[in-house]
């Protein structure tokens, strides 16, 4: 490694340089080792390894896989609703990085753990014919450097090579096993069931199926943070309800696969051994009952969504392993240790996991049409004098809805499909009917474009159009004509990624000026101004990165900002520092809407909704809200997760992906 002291000299120690070293060409694969799945998934055909620094962390290093595109694959990428452009992962021992062989001589890969996947899940990054030895010699050099620095928190310039030995990753010795019978495992993807049909003494018993074997989570290498005693069900389509997976009273667990890695498993092991080995992520669905005293949840496995459960003898096991289930979840969310933050927010992390209210299915009964807006019938038989083609117009077709606006004053909802919007109108009986199309939207420069978020504006005569390519600008589009007619350029430096109205129902009036947010600003904008549309006195940019995905209003103007990071702040006006901040949970944030009045806030997750009451319950604001004072440390509000059930989620047989409630 002495031949690269020079180099290393010149790259690592310059804090302004990025990046560290980069391989520029290779491909990218997912490995499965002895999987019924595809062994070896090519992930990136064509790709650049690089190791980049953390901004604004010291002594962190991210390993970074691009994708490169070939000539004419940008273009066609742009029609579709996401890419998948890099992968970057935080370098660590963790990772247990280390050298491999290529099918050449003039080849060599790298390969590391995949820690979102399956235990034994690698990504392998294999290098090119170009890229010579001592560029792979030196990316290596480089990436046990970034460890040590991770590891030590000080920098790797004076140390020798010896130090970095200890990184070099050794494959694991052979674990002597003896010969008694094991049980079958599970290792597999799924999620359990509901209050109506809890788990209980079941009909009959259903056998535990065997899948392919995986790495045992309950060995030397992991570590078990909870224990219980519990009966183990699984979910039966058959017979609409939960059976026996076991007889008997097992081991259930909550395992961290190695220290200090975040890797946690929800485990059932019985005296043969390990039945079930779930990863815990946030797409479990994980859902609670003291009533039962139960755990459900879902995963998946072999093309299926499962519903599982256990049933705790005590209620102290009940609470210990609730308890101990919701910080690996968080852990696992936040990569950090749970115990790190303020005891109020673990409390308030907690009874998140407390069972939600019963939703029921609901009634056909008589509402107010102005309070209600319902979806179209699928099951709604179309009248004589209309065509099945007349819901929705020939060029709204191999679209998806992306948004939905609805008019206050008028009787118009708006649809996004792609670069055309639906207009629908409203019909009495709670139902709508297709109306006309607003084809091919398009900046007044005439380049069409995919809205990526709308708002009705000024009376419901306009709406405002957010383009994912003009980032600094927002559209006006005037409704009558079915055009757009304004780019309002809003700042040169800060971006608008999201909008709100000035209040709750300011669309409704006159009100010229609207709310933007960018990740970690908030400010007015004022399109009656010359110039760039932002006010410059009501800008305030927050130092921590926050990564705003939402922002609501209440009827008073009061705003509700919403994170990527899982968190919420209740602000009482613009340029002001938030009057409360609520925890993460650490799942991402999509979408955040508030009631007129500002008491309650509703907060989309892509697999739950929280619901949260804003009341101060008690103290010295008791009955104020959380916009105008901040909640006493011990009486922060109980966030409700409403859910679907896992019985459910296994009878849909797809992942949950909600859109942002309102």
């Amino acid at each position: 490694m002495n031949i690269f002291r020079s180099l290393l000299g010149r790259v690592w120690q310059d804090p302004n340089a990025a990046e560290v070293v980069k391989i520029e060409s290779g491909q990218l694969y997912l490995v499965r080792p002895g999987n019924i799945r595809s062994s070896r998934e090519c992930i990136y055909n064509e790709a650049i390894a690089t190791i980049r620094r953390v901004p604004s962390l010291e002594h962190n290093f991210q390993l970074v896989i691009t994708r490169v595109y070939e000539e004419g694959d940008q273009e066609l990428l742009e029609d579709e609703d996401e890419t998948d452009e890099e992968r970057v992962f935080l370098i660590s021992e963790e990772l247990e990085f280390r050298p491999g062989v290529g099918e050449t001589e003039n080849q060599a890969t790298f390969v590391w753990r995949d820690l979102d996947g399956d235990v034994d899940e690698l990504y392998e990054f294999v290098t090119t014919e170009e890229t010579n030895e001592p560029t792979r010699a030196f990316f290596e050099t480089c990436m046990y450097r970034a460890m040590y620095e991770r590891k030590f928190k000080t920098s790797a310039d004076s140390i020798r090579d010896q130090d970095l030995t200890q990184f070099i990753w050794k494959p694991p010795a052979p674990k002597v096993t003896g010969t008694s019978k094991k049980a079958p495992q599970v290792v597999s993807e799924s999620r359990p069931s509901s209050e109506s049909r809890e788990p209980s003494s079941p009909s009959r018993k259903k056998a535990v199926k065997s899948s392919p074997a995986k790495a045992k989570i309950t060995s030397t290498y992991a570590a078990t943070v909870v224990e219980e005693e519990a009966q183990f069900f699984e979910w039966d389509l058959e017979i609409d309800g939960f059976v026996s997976a076991f007889d008997g009273v097992l081991q259930a667990k909550v395992v961290e696969r190695t220290s200090n890695d975040y890797n946690y498993w929800l485990v059932a092991t019985s005296e043969e051994g390990d039945l079930i080995m779930h990863k815990i992520a946030s797409d479990m669905n994980p859902r609670w009952s003291p009533k039962t005293q139960s755990l459900t949840w879902n995963y998946y496995n072999s093309g299926t969504y499962g519903s599982w459960a256990l049933q705790f003898t005590l209620d102290e096991a009940y609470e210990s392993f609730k308890t101990a289930f919701a910080r690996a979840s968080w852990e696992t969310l936040h990569r950090t240790p749970f115990n790190k933050i303020k005891p109020d927010e673990q409390a308030y992390v907690i009874s998140a996991t407390n069972e939600d209210v019963e939703m029921r299915d609901a009634q056909n009964e008589e509402e107010d049409e102005e309070e209600v807006v319902s979806e179209l019938d699928p099951d709604e038989e179309p009248s004589d004098e209309e065509d099945e083609d007349d819901v929705v117009s020939p060029q709204l077709q191999g679209e998806r809805n992306s948004q939905l606006t609805v008019g206050y004053k008028g009787d118009r909802s708006y649809v996004v499909r792609g670069n055309n919007i639906g207009v629908f109108s409203h019909t009495g009986h709670n139902q709508v009917k297709y109306h006309a199309t607003i084809s091919k939207i398009s900046t007044p420069k005439g380049r069409e474009f995919k809205p990526r978020e709308v708002m009705l504006h000024d009376q419901d005569t306009k709406m405002i159009l957010m383009n994912t390519a003009e980032p600094h600008s927002l559209y006006s589009m005037d409704i009558e004509r079915g055009k757009v007619v304004e780019e309002w350029k809003v700042h040169e430096d800060v971006t608008v990624d999201h909008i709100a109205p000035d209040n709750k129902f300011a669309q409704m009036t006159p009100e010229q000026t609207l709310v933007g947010a960018s990740h970690n600003a908030l400010f007015r904008i004022d399109p009656r101004v010359s110039g760039h549309k932002m006010v410059d006195s009501q800008y305030k940019q927050y130092v921590s990165k926050n990564k705003f995905s939402g922002v609501a209003t209440t009827e008073s103007g009061k705003l509700a900002v919403a994170s990527a990071k899982g968190d919420i702040r209740l602000f009482d006006s613009i340029g002001k520092n938030a009057k409360t901040a609520l925890p993460p949970l650490g799942d991402p944030i999509i979408g955040i809407d508030v009631t007129s009045d500002g008491r309650w806030i509703v907060a989309t997750t892509k697999t739950y909704l929280l619901l949260i009451d804003t009341l101060i319950g008690e103290g010295r604001y008791a009955g104020s809200l959380g916009f105008d004072r901040s909640f006493p440390a011990n009486a922060k509000p109980m966030p409700r997760r409403l859910q679907l059930r896992g019985e459910h989620v296994a009878y849909m047989n797809h992942e949950i992906n909600f859109s942002p409630a309102r």
